[in-house]
């Protein structure tokens, strides 16, 4: 299959996302990891930018041994002479100058001629290839460039010695079929084209780099450029990660590939996104949190029979090791069935019905609910208590100017309804209090805990107290999302056993004194 080289200007074009700043050690790193993934071509960076920029530039370069390190120059030779300060120590050094050639550019931000241009970017070319074997060149705002014109200006390049031609859509701004004919046509108009590469750097300003790059493939680029998780400037570049999996997933369409360690796209992904501080949105294809996750009850039976009905793709493939099934009030009983089995519990069919309804209460409140939430709700019905009562309704009042008070609604077993408010030094203190009034029940609280289940702000509180009664110590859990809700199950589920506790104590001394 046809080679697709990789260029990755994360180090460059990455680090002008705004908000982003690497240092020298931070862009090392990157570089070594980008090193691992298998890029080709790293841009690490505009030396003439400024002298941090040029030092890191240069760590890269005498760190980094299998890939090309490239440096960016104006067509200056002041800028061409800071890269080839930049790329001392390099094994396999690479120039990248660049000179707009648009209309628009040419008019408003150089005031040159087509000539003028023309005679720049030459200019620099040949001064550059004195100093580097490989120069490549970017006329840009290609993508807003008269076509006979940017056939005019790719020839001049390959005469003047560039080994790579770079066409960028600067702005974002070309459709598929439009960024697809620029190559078509300098393949077969433009003489030597055979002697370089071509190159296709997309911004994704209307969303279509990644499509914009795949087009290029499509009709004869060489090289595409772009960064991980597609940060960038403005809307951000080509994802690497994206066209890289596109490649390999249809192939029978593309007949290309890169020559990627795919499985370090979701370790270079991670990196990327921690040392530049760009979260990853969930949504984003191939590596973002939700690529290989499903919610949907139909989506996860299809999935738990086959796993290519619903995914094209394999997380082992760039370096996950499953597929999620997330949990959530969109799940299916069959999930939620695998789910338990994997946490390794057996249950019979009723208590999975009883424990799939108790869940579904759960997913109500919970965006996402964690084997942790599952295994505390498991846990609190497995064991087998009487209720005497049971919490219904719960209703607290608090202000910091105020004394808190709770109002409970309790279910007895008989089938009757009790109900109290009291106040408190706290609002679980008046809940207690509450409890203890509605149920006539005269305990002392010895212990009182709460812990979070899962993380986040919708995690799960587990209460955890222990109550005394004429000699008798009894422990109760409660779990919800709300805490004081939690606190009134912990104290009721403590109650019920002390109760059964009672019983079976006074039953064990009739049968005494009977013998």
């Amino acid at each position: 299959m046809r080679k697709i080289y990789i260029f990755d200007t994360t180090l460059r074009d990455g680090e002008q996302s705004p908000g982003v700043n690497l240092n020298t050690k931070e862009k090392v790193e990157i570089a070594y990891q980008l090193e691992k993934l298998g890029v080709d071509r790293i841009e690490a960076g505009f030396p003439a930018a400024s002298p941090g920029d040029l030092a890191a530039v240069n760590a890269v370069a005498r760190a980094i041994k299998n890939s090309s390190v490239i440096g960016l120059a104006r067509s200056r030779t002041q800028d061409i002479d800071a890269v080839r300060e930049a790329l001392i120590g390099a094994q396999d050094p690479c120039i990248h100058l660049f000179l707009a050639s648009s209309p628009i550019h040419r008019q408003h931000k150089l005031r040159m001629s087509k000539e003028q241009m023309l005679e720049a970017a030459e200019s620099a070319i040949k001064y550059a290839k004195q100093y580097f074997s490989k120069v490549e060149f970017s006329p840009e705002d290609a993508g807003r460039t008269e076509i006979d014109f940017l056939c005019q200006v790719t020839e001049m390049a390959i005469k003047a010695g560039a080994t790579v031609v770079n066409i960028p859509d600067t702005v974002g701004f070309l459709t598929p079929y439009e960024y697809g004919n620029i190559f078509k046509t300098l393949k077969g108009n433009v003489n030597g084209i055979e002697k370089i590469q071509l190159s296709a750097h997309c911004h994704d300003d209307l969303g279509m780099s990644t499509a914009n790059a795949l087009a290029a493939i499509l009709n004869g680029a060489d090289q595409i450029e772009g960064t991980i998780n597609g940060i960038g400037e403005r809307a951000g570049n080509t994802s690497l990660e994206e066209v890289a999996m596109a490649l390999e997933t249809r192939q029978d369409f593309f007949q290309a590939k890169t020559t990627l360690n795919l499985s370090e796209i979701a370790r270079t992904s991670r990196l990327v996104s921690k040392l530049t501080g760009m979260v990853v949105p969930g949504n984003k294809a191939i590596v973002g949190a939700n690529a290989f996750a499903h919610e949907s009850g139909i989506h996860q039976d299809g999935m738990l029979k086959e796993k290519t009905t619903y995914e094209i793709m394999s997380p082992e493939t760039i370096g996950l090791k499953d597929s999620k099934l997330v949990l959530g009030k969109h799940s299916g009983r069959h999930a939620f069935r695998e789910k338990l089995i994997d946490l390794g519990y057996e249950l019979s069919e009723e208590q999975v019905n009883t424990a799939f309804n108790k869940f579904k209460d759960l997913a109500d409140k919970k965006k996402e609910v964690s084997d942790e939430d599952i295994r505390a709700m498991i846990e609190e019905k497995l064991i087998d208590t009487q209720e005497v009562f049971k919490l219904d309704v719960l209703r607290v009042s608090y202000g910091n100017q105020f004394v808190p008070s709770a109002r409970v609604s309790i279910h007895t077993l008989e089938g009757s309804v009790l109900e109290e408010e009291a106040e408190g030094n706290g609002s679980v203190d008046a809940i207690y209090n509450a409890i203890d009034k509605a149920t006539k029940e005269e305990v002392e609280l010895s212990d009182y805990s709460i812990k979070s289940v899962s993380h986040g702000k919708d995690a799960q509180g587990e209460v955890h107290v222990i109550l005394a009664q004429n000699g008798i110590t009894e422990q109760g859990r409660g779990v919800s999302t709300d805490i004081l809700e939690a606190s009134a199950k912990a104290y009721i589920d403590a109650l019920n056993r002390l109760i059964e506790k009672r019983k079976t104590s006074t039953g064990r001394r009739d049968k005494m004194s009977l013998i």
